[in-house]
């Protein structure tokens, strides 16, 4: 993995197509479409995965005996001291999981400080997943979900009123989800903002942190959440199965041992995750992982890349007859994620599958949000102008 020259602006670095060659000249690419879905999860670097090979044929041959006697007293301890640094938190307060919604499923269903009557908060923009896991708590628990859907085309403004609304609507508020950038649209939540008012009202929140790991510059301590969840597999770059729990400090006393797992003392943030064999050879891996995240720039020049990336193909489409581009062009608001649809055409599917067949373009359809059903387009680190310029024109063409 090549370094990231360190004087570099990462505005300017983002611009650099010499170094993004070399960047991408690191990734095995599978001849066929052109990739614009890097939402899904991230390709590993050619180290990485040769890395992860190499643990993978390490533990096979070494079996139990590596595990027990290296595994699980030291390289452990190791790989999580590397993630609490990533995180830039104390080590007790992050475990690995399977995945964000993993971690995020674990931290609704043991969250214990509900009573009678208390009720908990989704939006239209969380993840299915974790809209089911919300309302499993009111068959479960005997509390009342309350959903709220977000105006369009949102606003800074707009969010803050949302939840200012909700906060004030229904003051029985106890445990709100909160995605810190929306998979249907990309729309990036002012986070901070939101959780000090919840914060205020004495309201819990839970960050879906899923797609923000990797490509947004935040501290966690300095979020005002509680509670949240992560995926190293998307824009970190790591293998598949790998995501994070987080539980503030002071709090770990309000999320119970997940179905009173003895595995892990009841002070360990490991026992509020699913206790089960985990993915060695991919934990192994992370070292790996996070030092090639820190050559690149870390989140700070990758962020800075994907917006570039994002802004030339939304600065050319924006404004043409037939497409509506649903997330903001305030830079607080967005980050690799853009949605759009056509607007002569009700079947986005249709299009999306149109922009494969006939352009050889790779996207996908996502519905569920109250501004109604989208195309999603996601570049990522490999992603060519030349690539941007098939899309453009692609559009153009189908919008007609």
């Amino acid at each position: 993995m090549s370094t990231c020259p360190a004087l570099h602006d990462a505005n300017t670095l983002a611009r650099d197509e010499g170094y993004w060659q070399r960047i991408a000249a690191d990734y095995e690419v599978e001849p066929g479409p052109i990739n614009f879905e890097y939402g899904y999860f991230g390709r590993m670097t050619r180290t990485v995965a040769e890395q992860y090979q190499q643990n993978i044929a390490f533990i096979n041959r070494s079996n139990s005996l590596h595990v027990r006697q290296q595994f699980e007293q030291q390289d452990n301890l190791r790989i999580h001291a590397a993630l609490a640094e990533l995180v830039q938190v104390a080590p007790e307060t992050v475990a690995l999981t399977q995945s964000a919604s993993a971690a995020l499923q674990s931290l609704i269903r043991n969250y214990n400080a509900f009573k009678p009557g208390d009720q908990v908060l989704i939006s239209d923009l969380e993840y299915d997943s974790i809209q089911n896991a919300m309302r499993w708590l009111a068959r479960n628990r005997g509390v009342e979900v309350i959903e709220i859907s977000h105006p369009h085309p949102a606003s800074h403004d707009s969010l803050l009123q949302s939840y200012e609304s909700a906060l004030l609507r229904y003051p029985r508020l106890k445990l709100m989800v909160l995605t810190h950038v929306t998979h249907r649209t990309g729309l990036v939540m002012p986070v901070q903002a939101i959780a000090a008012k919840a914060r205020a009202a004495g309201v819990d929140v839970v960050l879906d942190g899923a797609h923000a790991l990797g490509q947004l510059d935040f501290r966690l301590d300095e979020l005002g959440v509680a509670f949240a969840g992560y995926n190293l597999q998307k824009w970190m770059g790591a293998p598949l199965s790998l995501g994070v729990i987080y539980i503030q400090q002071d709090r770990l006393q309000a999320i119970d041992p997940d179905m009173a797992a003895l595995d892990y003392l009841p002070h360990s943030i490991q026992s509020r995750t699913p206790y089960g064999t985990p993915n060695i050879p991919a934990w192994l891996t992370l070292p790996t992982v996070f030092a090639e995240h820190q050559a690149m720039g870390g989140s700070t020049v990758k962020g800075a890349r994907l917006k570039y990336l994002r802004d030339l193909w939304v600065s050319q489409v924006q404004e043409l007859d037939g497409i509506e581009v649903l997330t903001p062009d305030d830079p607080r608001l967005y980050s690799a994620i853009t949605s759009f649809r056509f607007t002569r055409h009700a079947d986005q599917q249709a299009m999306a599958q149109r922009l494969l067949d006939e352009y050889n373009l790779f996207t996908v359809v996502r519905a569920g949000s109250a501004c109604g059903p989208c195309i999603r387009v996601t570049p990522g680190f490999t992603t060519t102008l030349e690539e941007v310029r098939v899309l453009v024109g692609a559009l153009a063409e189908l919008s007609r």
